[in-house]
């Protein structure tokens, strides 16, 4: 089952980071987050890749193009133009990059790759978001309902702590540091498709959380696998520091790899 990674959007939020490179590739330990996307795949045994790149994508081409210079020790002979590689740390990858437009929409992406992915079912994420979600359970559901589509749901954390207010006394009768939101299951990507899905996706304008989720769900095709691990975006500029502190400090709970 192939996996692809929306990976072409501007990331405007993220402007400090994106002004020359693609938001899939602001590194988090180091590494891009979109990295950090394929080894949660990896670890679940999911190795084959179709990235959608968009905004910068030759970043990326030259990022896998390249990947041994990143990850291993080298010996460049330019005299007898070769190049040798040390304790090569190569992964179990195979990646497709396809250009999918600068311009287009999520749903536009996804149309663009249907002839990489053929008459099988796939998996699709955003290249911007990580968790510890059970890739294989997420799938043994999808196969279970027998639904076009299958969205991971999550509820996020709010952004601030809660206070929980006696209303005669005004005393604070407990105080919980950044609780789940307000109960609300949302969209954290990590699907499973049929290819019935492109049948939703009406051109590059498409906005695939817009008509086709909302057709997917009003016909009865979408199924939520609901995931209480941890999740989190990576938006903004306090989101990417979050997730750097979390890797830096080795409690980084999407690392099962």
């Amino acid at each position: 089952m192939k996996v692809v990674i929306l990976a072409g959007g501007l990331g405007t939020r993220l402007s400090e980071e994106t002004s020359l490179k693609p938001k899939p590739m602001v590194e988090i330990g180091g590494m891009p987050i979109l990295w950090h996307i394929m080894k949660i795949y990896s670890a679940h045994g999911f190795n084959d890749f179709v990235i959608c790149l968009g905004y910068k994508g030759y970043v990326i081409k030259e990022y896998f193009a390249n990947y041994f210079l990143h990850k291993s020790d080298v010996t460049i002979d330019l005299k007898n133009n070769s190049v040798k590689v040390h304790d090569s740390q190569a992964e179990p990858w195979t990646i497709t990059l396809v250009d999918t437009g600068v311009e287009s929409m999520t749903g536009g992406r996804i149309k663009r790759i249907a002839e990489h992915v053929g008459n099988e079912p796939f998996l699709l994420t955003y290249g911007d978001g990580v968790g510890d979600v059970n890739i294989r359970e997420l799938v043994e559901l999808h196969k279970a309902k027998k639904k076009f589509c299958t969205v991971t749901s999550v509820q996020p954390s709010g952004r601030f702590g809660a206070l929980n207010i006696e209303d005669d006394s005004n005393e604070v009768v407990s105080f919980l540091e950044k609780p789940k939101g307000d109960g609300a299951w949302i969209n954290g990507g990590f699907f499973v498709c049929e290819p019935a899905v492109f049948d939703y996706i009406k051109d590059d304008a498409t906005i695939w959380e817009k008509e086709p989720l909302e057709k997917l769900a009003s016909d009865g095709q979408m199924v939520a696998y609901k995931h209480h691990g941890f999740w989190k975006p990576m938006d903004t500029l306090r989101d990417k520091q979050e997730l750097e502190n979390d890797w830096n400090h080795k409690t980084a709970k999407w690392k099962i790899w």
